[in-house]
């Protein structure tokens, strides 16, 4: 019995041999071919595909075979969101696992209080509240070192400012943390700015202005101070009272 790829007949008749493996690779040149693939599925549709199939035979596998793939599907979602939805109330908001390194003037480095100041004020009257934060945080701080409460240091953050500053304010201190913890959620994070964010720093920037820091007294005034202030009244040394004992002996003798 002949087998196809080893025999042909040509037109006339004449049998053509053809060897098995060209016979093979023709076959499969031509299955290759582009027309027989135009209305294949594209591979987006093809991992789509696979995904539901997998999503499907797990719901199946836990609702039983009476639910088909659109349905499992369904009911995974479901779950999915209200898993999501307990997180979410339990653990609350996803936050940042670590602070930004950037310093609070940022890139452009450190200008005066007063243009930070009316630069914030610019930005407010405009409705842009996270550039309007942004500047009064900046001319916060600015003030401060303009002070000389805080050291002007290159790359400062603004909670290592909001620290410093809570050491010479410490009435203060709680405000400043807010302030900062505000400022970096808005310059570096996902939180919204808002007219009230920006009025709270604005409101602490003037009320800085008006505080008188708590100086602490230089190391060893305070020794100073009570050596100065002398023995306690009433109060004798041993050598005194002896000699004062010696002086009234030989008197009396």
């Amino acid at each position: 019995m002949p087998i196809w790829g080893d025999r042909l007949l040509a037109a006339g008749g004449a049998p053509v041999t053809v060897p098995r493996d060209p016979a093979r690779d023709a076959a499969r040149d031509e299955l290759l071919n582009a027309e027989y693939h135009k209305h294949d599925p594209s591979i987006l549709q093809r991992v789509t595909d696979w995904f539901y199939d997998r999503i499907s035979d797990a719901l199946g596998s836990i609702s039983g075979e009476g639910a088909d793939g659109t349905t499992g599907l369904v009911l995974f979602l479901i779950v999915a969101v209200l898993i999501a939805a307990a997180l979410w109330w339990r653990l609350g908001a996803p936050r940042r696992t670590a602070r930004t390194t950037l310093d609070v003037y940022g890139a452009e480095g450190a200008r005066s209080a007063a243009r930070y100041r009316a630069d914030a004020a610019e930005h407010a009257a405009a409705g842009r509240w996270a550039e309007a934060v942004r500047e009064q945080m900046r001319a916060l701080v600015r003030g401060l070192e303009e002070r000389t409460l805080l050291d002007a240091r290159p790359g400062r953050t603004a909670d290592e400012a909001a620290a410093e500053a809570g050491r010479a304010l410490p009435e203060h201190a709680a405000a400043l943390s807010a302030a900062a913890r505000t400022f970096d959620d808005i310059a570096f994070g996902e939180r919204t700015a808002d007219e009230a964010s920006y009025r709270l720093l604005h409101e602490l920037d003037r009320t800085l202005e008006r505080t008188r820091p708590v100086l602490a007294p230089p190391a060893g005034v305070g020794a100073a101070a009570a050596s100065a202030s002398g023995p306690v009244p009433g109060s004798t040394s041993g050598p005194a009272s002896g000699s004062a004992s010696g002086s009234a002996s030989g008197g009396a003798a």
